[in-house]
């Protein structure tokens, strides 16, 4: 039976998962609002560095300072929270065993990112102008005051919420974890021994069962063991299969991380170099292109979520149309073509460079317009609308049963663990290509770098990891009996 209104039970029987992130979003108001406090204090350092006829660089006050990075800290420390917890939660309002909420939990993620991408270019467009012509106070007030309303609205329909009622059910991590361990204590049992446990006890094993055959050892208790130790359930074994299968997949997609990496980077510093002018005495800055990825997600994402789901859904039979590891791998193989579009249109710019002897003048315009750049951020946008929401709902459908918020954390981390990984691969490609008079890859003279090389490279790994990938999903088997 479904529930729907009024279904509140008590805290203490929900599972950590479960319980909406109602605590987070007021650490990331206060820290925009602390933000605008920052921005708004008049530094008490000015007036000893300004002079009658010229102006000195000033530095703020370390009271200013302190309030600045305490106040990202803690926006950064809600964000961790609240992002995780509060789409698990989301999703949990949905019915998987009810057909049409099936569907809608599905469409629940394309809408969720349609929502982000919206945000995102209102951010591009609206506040970085209201701050680098209005206010920084004023830049950092309003997102303020728009994550407190945000909190109030979802304040609002707590009484219409659905929680999952597991009782006293014990911690899905120490249960998980309790298996790893138990596997570990029965290293030297051999499949023999597992075998006639099963036989002896009529174990029925589950249908993936066959894969990560050593954490079967969790099943059973050597007798010189049984005094200390208890033997785990199928369900339990299950579980922790289910998780040690996310992470080779959680791997590689790395790759598609490391290149989104490069979407507010060098492709901005390439535009920078580049004609700008759209009328005489205007032109768009560079990092605005940026919002053609966050315009081409929201449009294909309405004809993804409107045409293409109930379209290959008539085929597949499938609630989701394709399934996830298909979304994903899709995405996976248009990042390869947005790294070769760029490699190509970054040729094109440093031969336009070359022709008209600008290899010298890192500050002089390039007459090469910027919108050859746009291709590879629509590009870009359309992977993103494969692969990012593919892998939300990947890892939150995939991960066991009261652990949703940790597996959309698993998705989460792609990114952040892409981003380092990113900044180290650069680092390490600087050091390689600048020494013994070398020219860097990342020449801060554009004019005289190889992005084109770096985006070769990015291309080439990315082919690596998607062809593993496809070799992971060939064989990957959906838990939940789930093959959306």
């Amino acid at each position: 039976m479904r529930r729907w209104r009024g279904q509140l039970i008590t805290r203490a029987t929900q599972p950590a998962d479960s319980i909406p992130a109602a605590g987070d979003p007021p650490p990331s108001s206060l820290g925009l609002g602390l933000l605008a406090l920052s921005a708004a204090l008049p530094s008490l350092g000015i007036s000893a560095c300004q002079q009658t006829e010229k102006f000195l660089p000033c530095s703020p006050n370390l009271v200013q300072v302190i309030l600045f990075f305490f106040s990202l800290y803690l926006v950064a420390f809600g964000k961790g929270g609240h992002e995780p917890c509060i789409q698990a939660f989301g999703a949990d309002q949905f019915d998987e065993q009810h057909p049409e909420e099936r569907k809608a939990k599905s469409s629940f993620f394309n809408w969720w990112y349609l929502g982000i991408s919206f945000g995102t270019l209102s951010t591009l467009n609206i506040m970085s102008y209201v701050q680098e012509n209005l206010s920084w106070s004023l830049g950092f007030g309003i997102p303020c005051i728009a994550m407190a309303f945000g909190f109030a609205v979802f304040l609002l329909g707590t009484r219409t919420y659905r929680f999952s009622n597991r009782g006293v059910e014990e911690n899905p991590s120490v249960r998980i974890g309790r298996v790893f361990i138990t596997a570990i204590k029965n290293w030297q049992v051999n499949s023999s021994e597992i075998a006639h446990e099963e036989e002896t006890h009529g174990l029925l094993l589950h249908h993936n069962s066959k894969q990560l055959r050593f954490l079967d050892k969790a099943l059973i208790v050597p007798n010189s063991l049984k005094e200390e130790s208890q033997a785990c359930s199928i369900n339990d074994v299950e579980e922790a299969k289910a998780v040690l299968r996310l992470i080779p997949i959680w791997v590689t997609c790395l790759a598609f991380a490391i290149v989104l990496s490069q979407i507010s980077t060098f492709f901005t510093k390439q535009g920078v170099t580049m004609d700008r002018s759209i009328v005489v005495g205007f032109e768009v800055p560079a990092a605005s292109l940026q919002s053609f990825m966050s315009l081409t997600v929201i449009i294909s994402l309405l004809i993804y979520d409107r045409t293409l789901i109930p379209t290959a859904r008539k085929f597949t039979g499938k609630p989701s149309g394709i399934t996830m590891l298909q979304r994903i791998g899709f995405g996976m193989l248009l990042s390869i073509i947005c790294m070769v579009v760029a490699a190509l249109v970054e040729v094109k710019r440093l031969k336009t460079a070359q022709e008209y002897g600008l290899v010298d003048l890192p500050k002089a315009t390039i007459p090469l317009s910027i919108w050859w750049l746009v291709p590879q951020y629509v590009i870009f946008g359309v992977a993103s609308t494969f692969t990012t929401v593919g892998l939300q709902e990947f890892f939150y459908d995939q991960i066991p049963s009261g652990l949703g918020s940790i597996g959309v954390s698993l998705y989460l981390s792609v990114f952040g663990i892409g981003s380092f990984l990113s900044s180290f691969l650069i680092s390490a490609i600087e050091k390689l290509t600048s020494g013994d008079g070398k020219q860097s890859w990342f020449d801060n003279n554009l004019n005289k770098a190889h992005l084109d090389y770096f985006y070769w490279l990015l291309a080439g790994l990315s082919v690596v990891g998607l062809i593993a990938f496809l070799c992971l999903a060939r064989t990957y088997i959906y838990t939940k009996g789930n093959t959306t």
